[in-house]
């Protein structure tokens, strides 16, 4: 009952915003503050055994609500919470048009994703897969930026498209199956590994495409850049933190183990694609101006390493991606709150307009370079453990190519640090211009960067809980 909890908390209270109106801010953070405790004892016990729940929903279509919570779906319902309450903590003194609305929209995309995250029902996961999308829709275009509505739609019409497609691979291995659990993972999973491999790897692409567009990768990302740069900075931090790692864990729950053949034949194109958008976002983000856009260009290309050490099929390259699932939401939320407060206080984002924030901003300059730091995976940091596993997996992958892969993929270290320091050095320090004039960190902005920074150096210096939370987990999929 606890996992149905963790969806209604946000769900109940998402639908009583709308009436709090002004009052919807404080409920919006009370119902997310509950919603961490249930995550943090839920991933505590999903330590040592998975917890499930399951009843009759569809039965007519064979459909049940069935949710488990194993080590990657603790880990990312727990990011969800955690992210959650640092959004509303560090927008508390911000004022936005319609609060109840606002909140309580997005209350619902996080009880959509909080969904998505533990249901073991197909077309259970395809309703939260969904439910995520439209609240985050409605908050894109009625809060965005001069060009949300073109954006908006160009970013439903990406991921709809998807969707459909999945839904249509779903529902076709949900007929090789009879009962009243058809769409149950289990028999999903049965379901797929026993087609022909020719079926398998035409399927393969009908799931796929609806995950490498939300992660996204390389080509399918090109939503992505205007989206992130259009929404408001909480609705940004949804989709760059938490929704892209829908697409990541779909891949690994819902893709791996359905289709093996079908993953098996097609893993190094997949691999090929996810590489040349880590080369081709981080040259792009080196260009950039504009710091909304090279962060979501260096977000591209952060998730293109992910989707390799995925198909690269290893162990610790499994592990290492469900830990890097975690410290990045973490580590791109901190960067988005920094972003943030730039243009809030200077009223731009143009780094040819920026600098001498560590004169007259001081603790958001040290924020801004921590945060940096572990944007590139500086050892003691968070960002460096995942990474280097990654990187790891990608060398012990059984393709021939797995050097080249690696090689070539560890090049967007490199031009990662070229554009974070290049970033840092424009922004946070060299000749003071637009920045000469406005105030340091509020004190509600300093909580929420604590949150982060604590977690950025913590799990730097010791990692050792989240590896222990994913491990079993990695085990069991990759021996």
């Amino acid at each position: 009952m606890i996992l149905t909890l963790l969806i209604l908390v946000p769900l109940i209270a998402g639908i009583f915003s709308f009436i709090a109106k002004d009052g919807a801010k404080g409920l919006a953070l009370i119902s997310s503050l509950v919603t961490l405790g249930l995550a943090a004892y839920i991933s505590m016990a999903a330590n040592t055994a998975s917890l499930s729940w399951t009843m009759q929903w569809i039965p007519r279509l064979g459909a049940q609500l069935s949710f488990q919570a194993d080590g990657m779906s603790a880990m990312l319902c727990l990011l969800t919470a955690i992210i959650m309450p640092v959004i509303f903590i560090s927008n508390w003194n911000k004022e936005v048009e319609k609060p109840g609305a606002f909140y309580g929209l997005m209350l619902l995309s996080q009880a959509g994703i909080t969904g998505v995250f533990l249901a073991y029902d197909a077309l259970l996961f395809y309703f939260f897969w969904e439910l995520a999308l439209i609240p985050v829709y409605f908050l894109c275009s009625r809060w965005g930026g001069e060009k949300r509505i073109p954006v908006t739609f160009k970013f439903f019409v990406y991921t709809f498209v998807g969707s459909l497609m999945m839904l249509s691979a779903l529902i076709y291995l949900s007929l090789q199956n009879t009962g009243v659990s058809a769409y149950s993972w289990q028999n999903i999973v049965r379901a797929g590994a026993s087609l022909p491999a020719v079926q398998q790897q035409f399927l393969f692409w009908l799931i796929f495409i609806a995950f490498a567009v939300k992660m996204p990768i390389f080509p399918f990302h090109t939503w992505q850049p205007d989206t992130y740069e259009q929404s408001p900075t909480p609705v940004t931090i949804i989709l760059s933190a938490l929704m892209v790692k829908m697409g990541m864990f779909g891949v690994i729950r819902w893709l791996m183990p359905v289709l093996p053949a079908g993953v098996a034949f097609w893993s190094n194109t997949i691999i090929i694609l996810s590489v040349i958008g880590i080369i081709y976002a981080s040259l792009i983000a080196i260009v950039q101006t504009d710091l909304k856009r090279l962060v979501a260009y260096s977000s591209i290309a952060h998730m293109g390493l992910m989707s390799a050490a995925a198909f690269a099929q290893t162990n610790v390259g499994l592990h290492g991606l469900m830990v890097q699932m975690f410290n990045h939401g973490i580590n791109i939320t901190g960067m988005w709150l920094i972003v943030s407060m730039v243009e809030q206080r200077w009223g731009t984002r143009d780094m040819g307009k920026l600098g001498g924030m560590a004169i007259t901003a001081p603790k958001m300059a040290i924020a801004l370079v921590i945060i940096s730091l572990a944007n590139v995976a500086l050892p003691l940091t968070n960002g460096f453990i995942g990474e280097f596993m990654l990187f790891n997996g990608l060398f012990e992958s059984a393709s021939p190519y797995h050097i080249t892969f690696m090689v070539v993929a560890g090049l967007g270290i490199i031009l990662g640090a070229v554009y974070t320091l290049n970033m840092v050095q424009k922004t946070a320090y060299g000749n003071a211009t637009a920045m000469t004039t406005g105030g340091d960190i509020t004190a509600n902005e300093y909580v929420g960067l604590a949150i982060v920074i604590g977690l950025i150096l913590v799990l730097g210096i010791y990692p050792k809980p989240l590896l222990d939370m994913t491990a079993g987990f990695a085990n069991m999929m990759i021996p």
